[in-house]
């Protein structure tokens, strides 16, 4: 199993791609062969197919589902060992959605190439028999590790994790969601029984960690970001897990221009990212692996679409 120390290298947010993570010695360690990881992510697209209208508004004529697919074909030409995430809410913010109850979304999603996805609280608006019906569209796990869906329409049709394989690095992915009573009607999500993410997410980390023996273990969050109540967010699971190495967020909406870096428990730091909302910026982190290194070197580049 490789190493699990991280060191965060920072770029700025841009249309064009990295060229090589981590310090000045990067480009010897890629020719070396070292393991290179791309993750790619998106979150709260929310049925935005078509890019912003022209309208004169800050989004005008930017995001869109084919500009992403393009984006995504692109990375992947250029790079060899390429993951990609959601991290929730899905369906709900345009006509689109309205007429064909989330079966555009999931068939884009497929023809993306999408890796896995977590469920947010706007994926249950249809129903969890409508969510139920639209993942057979699907061509990827969705995760979630702290609902229960036991009697309900969803039984068996969610994953707690995933294991992924790319150029001999071990990935594990699980989902986590945010608590549904009081945010989503009860009718809608009937009796899903909710779960403590942070101990979920210590347990399901742990397993992917120790037991599976994944090099890196990533969470699709739909908790937020960040409260000032303590309602348990990204930030703060991230200080009080042990397993965790990043944590792709959702639900705030929240545009980080760079990643945030949050020590765990064990005063490992935890990368937390966020790419906003609509479609209108792809999440990029290129990881490198050194062999002989006890850090990982990551560099983000939250790309516009």
């Amino acid at each position: 199993m490789l190493s699990r120390r991280i060191f965060l290298r920072k770029a700025a947010v841009g249309g064009g791609l990295l060229l090589v993570p981590g310090a000045g010695a990067a480009a010897s360690l890629l020719a070396a062969g070292t393991p290179r990881l791309t993750i790619l992510h998106t979150n709260d697209w929310h049925s935005q197919i078509d890019p912003f209208p022209d309208d004169g508004g800050r989004n005008a004529n930017q995001g869109g589902a084919v500009r992403r697919l393009r984006l995504i074909q692109q990375i992947r030409a250029a790079e060899p060992n390429v993951i990609l995430l959601d991290s929730g809410d899905i369906f709900q913010g345009t006509p689109y959605f309205n007429f064909f109850s989330g079966e555009l979304e999931m068939k884009l999603m497929t023809q993306m190439g999408y890796d896995a996805a977590t469920i947010g609280n706007h994926d249950f608006d249809g129903g969890m028999e409508n969510l139920a019906t639209q993942l057979k569209h699907a061509d990827f796990p969705m995760l979630s590790a702290n609902y229960d869906f036991s009697g309900t329409p969803l039984a068996g049709k969610t994953l707690e994790h995933q294991i992924f394989e790319r150029g001999g690095i071990r990935i594990g992915v699980f989902g986590l969601g945010i608590e549904l009573d009081g945010l989503v009607p009860e009718s809608l999500y009937g009796k899903t029984t909710y779960m403590d993410p942070v101990e979920k997410g210590n347990a399901t980390a742990a397993l992917l960690r120790h037991q599976k023996k994944c090099d890196l273990v990533i969470c699709l969050s739909h908790l937020g970001y960040k409260y000032r109540e303590d309602k348990i967010d990204d930030v703060k699971l991230a200080a009080n897990s042990k397993d965790i190495d990043v944590i792709l967020g959702g639900h705030t909406h929240t545009f980080l221009n760079e990643p945030t870096e949050v020590n765990n428990l064990l005063g490992d730091p935890v990368i937390i990212n966020q790419v906003g909302f609509g479609g209108l910026r792809l999440g990029r982190l290129d990881i490198t692996f050194p062999g002989n290194s006890r850090r990982r070197c990551v560099a983000c580049n939250n790309l516009r679409v």
